[in-house]
This record gives C-alpha cells, sequence and structure tokens, in this order.
C-alpha cells in the first residue's frame, strides 16, 4: 500500500506549456505519485513521504520536460533513479524535514524545456501576502479526477503565527515550514513534492495541509529548503554516507 501524497493542485488553471522547466514528475511503476524540482544535472528534490510504502522492488522513475503525462512531447524524457536519499529526520509517522533527493542514473540533458530553479539560500521567511506559484498533476476536483497536463496555481503566503493558530493548524508549524493561504485553492493529492516557487526561486516543498481539499481551516504547509540547503548541498556534493 502505498501512502496518499498528501498534496493537491485545486481551483488552478493549465499551466502554459513548458513555463516550468524544473517540474518533475516523479513515479512509481509507471504511474505519477508526486511532484519534484530539479535542482542539479544529477538531483530532483521532492518529500520523503513520497517514498512511504515504497519498496525496493518497485521502480522509482522520473519525468523531465513533460507538460503532458501521456502524449508525446520531444523534450520528455524519463530517468531511473539511481539512489533515492530521505533526510533523515523524516518518517512516516512525521511531518518533520520531509525532503527527499533522486539521484539520477545519468546526467540530464538541459535545454529549454529542462533546467533546473534555484533554492533560496538565504535564511528569512517570504513576507505574509507574497504572491508564489505551485504546480503539478495532482486532483483538479472533488470527484478526484486527475489531469493529464500540468496546473498551475498561484498562492498568498501566511504569517507563520497565523497558520499556527488553533482554527487552522494548531501550533503544529515549525520554524522549518511555511504556509499559504488555502481558499478552495490548495496544492492536492499527487502533488507533494513539488516547489513553492516565489521570485524565481524555490522557497519551500510541497509537504501536508488538510485532507479535505481546498479547506481554508486548513492552509497548505511547505518544508522550507533554505532551512535544509546545507544537507541538499551535502548530499549532493557526495559528502554524506547515504
Amino acid at each position: 500500500m502505498h501512502a496518499q501524497p498528501r498534496g493537491r493542485i485545486l481551483g488552478g488553471q493549465e499551466a502554459k506549456a513548458h513555463t516550468w522547466p524544473y517540474m518533475a514528475s516523479v513515479q512509481v511503476n509507471g504511474t505519477h505519485v508526486c511532484g519534484g524540482t530539479l535542482v542539479d544535472e544529477q538531483w530532483v528534490l521532492s518529500a520523503a513521504h513520497c517514498m512511504d510504502g515504497v519498496t525496493t522492488n518497485e521502480t522509482v522513475q522520473v519525468l523531465l520536460g513533460a507538460h503532458s503525462l501521456s502524449m508525446p512531447e520531444p523534450s520528455k524524457r524519463l530517468y531511473d533513479v539511481q539512489s533515492a536519499v530521505r533526510h533523515p529526520g523524516s518518517g512516516p509517522d512525521s511531518i518533520e524535514d520531509d525532503l527527499l533527493l533522486l539521484q539520477l542514473s545519468q546526467n540530464v540533458s538541459l535545454g529549454p524545456h529542462v533546467h533546473p530553479l534555484p533554492l533560496q539560500r538565504e535564511d528569512r521567511d517570504v513576507p505574509p501576502g507574497t504572491l508564489c506559484h505551485v504546480a503539478g498533476w495532482g486532483v483538479v476536483s472533488h470527484a478526484g479526477r486527475r489531469p493529464d497536463v500540468l496546473q498551475t496555481l498561484t498562492v498568498p503566503t501566511m504569517d507563520r503565527n497565523t497558520c499556527n493558530q488553533r482554527v487552522y493548524h494548531d501550533g503544529a508549524v515549525t520554524k522549518n515550514m511555511m504556509c499559504a493561504e488555502s481558499n478552495r485553492r490548495d496544492s492536492c493529492r499527487g502533488d507533494s513534492g513539488g516547489p513553492l516557487v516565489c521570485g524565481n526561486t524555490v522557497e519551500g516543498i510541497v509537504a501536508w495541509g488538510s485532507r479535505v481539499c481546498g479547506n481554508r481551516k486548513k492552509p497548505g504547509v511547505f518544508t522550507r529548503v533554505s532551512t535544509y540547503i546545507d544537507w541538499i548541498e551535502n548530499v549532493i556534493n557526495g559528502n554524506l554516507t547515504i
């Protein structure tokens, strides 16, 4: 049994084709399970919980250069995953440290439709109300219909103290996380692991939120990448024993 990914896009719209060249589809046995971000020629950043329940005999791959998951596109290419490195603090019963790095079996062929996006390196909170963007191939309707083409959504960031109020997430959001308003437009199932992009920089990774899509009382929660920049770079540069 695979864990149900906890993110999704509801109330979004179709992205302009190939305007998210860093966007990855993380797939298990040929099925899209999570989003991801190309951060280096051989590495994709996603969420650790995307690998919950995935066993070693299952095939994990990353699709890059895609707008449609099913239609042929010249820029699309499927890459095998050589190794999956979860943050050591992550776990199936935890919302902490929900990051995953996937090492591809070869370097990616970079081009206009496939290239990395910089990660936020400065450890500071994004000002509340900043308009950021999420994208993914997750659920787009309450009936659970999954789109074939990439969906995108603009969301304003929310102050952590507000997000931690009892009516919202009641203190569960740590300084390693950030929130964005839900208001019926929310990242939803199938988009966990995808990027929260603010000003052409990855600020967060879709982590968790409400189990009810678009529930205004449960803002979307993202793992802040700046907190983890040392871990990310150490893994990519081979400085950590895996």
